[in-house]
């Protein structure tokens, strides 16, 4: 991994979270149609979220990539970072209004398909507006300013944040992402 650019490297986690907030949005769609949903995929879901998008992606940005920026020279309040930190807690708040409510639905609280509609929509909402800051905005500002030397370095950090989840772990949601895009016909 340390070959890649800091920044390609979260691209290609992008790629992944795409794949699973399009297979969220087709969820959303089978339970507005009143079926039900699998609440293992809810929960793998759930998890998915939690340690994929945030503690693997969102720790590489915020532990690594946003206070080598700061360094730099860019403010952490304001445009850009301080307003895909703020995105980073309102997904992680999504996310744990999704475990709530998908443990009421597990339980057969027939109130919980609202809750998991709002958490839902939440989510689908805000991920694909925030991608695109990150991918036209902070990630070409980082490419520019930060040196050949800072974006090795950067790599080298991204890969130990890799190592300390697992990189079988890693893989597994990589390959869960792939599969519920399959399984949902999301793409």
């Amino acid at each position: 991994m340390t070959s890649d650019k800091p920044t390609k490297v979260l691209e290609e986690d992008h790629h992944f979270i795409q794949k699973v907030v399009g297979a969220m949005a087709v969820l959303a769609e089978t339970l507005e149609a009143g079926k039900e949903v699998e609440k293992k995929t809810l929960h793998d879901i759930v998890e998915f979220m939690r340690i994929f998008a945030d503690k693997c992606h969102h720790g590489k940005e915020e532990t690594h990539l946003f206070p080598a920026l700061e360094k730099k020279g860019v403010p952490m309040r304001g445009c850009p970072l301080g307003i895909l930190i703020a995105e980073h807690q309102k997904g992680r708040d999504f996310v744990k209004q999704l475990a709530e409510a998908t443990d009421s639905y597990a339980n057969g609280n027939a109130s919980a398909r609202e809750a998991l509609l709002k958490s839902l929509h939440g989510l689908t909402d805000l991920y694909p507006n925030h991608i695109w800051k990150e991918e036209y905005l902070a990630f070409p500002m980082a490419d520019k300013i930060l040196s050949s030397e800072e974006q090795r370095d950067l790599s080298e950090k991204f890969e130990m944040v890799e190592k300390e989840i697992g990189l079988d772990v890693h893989q597994r949601f990589e390959q869960f992402a792939k599969e519920l895009e399959e399984k949902t016909g999301a793409s």
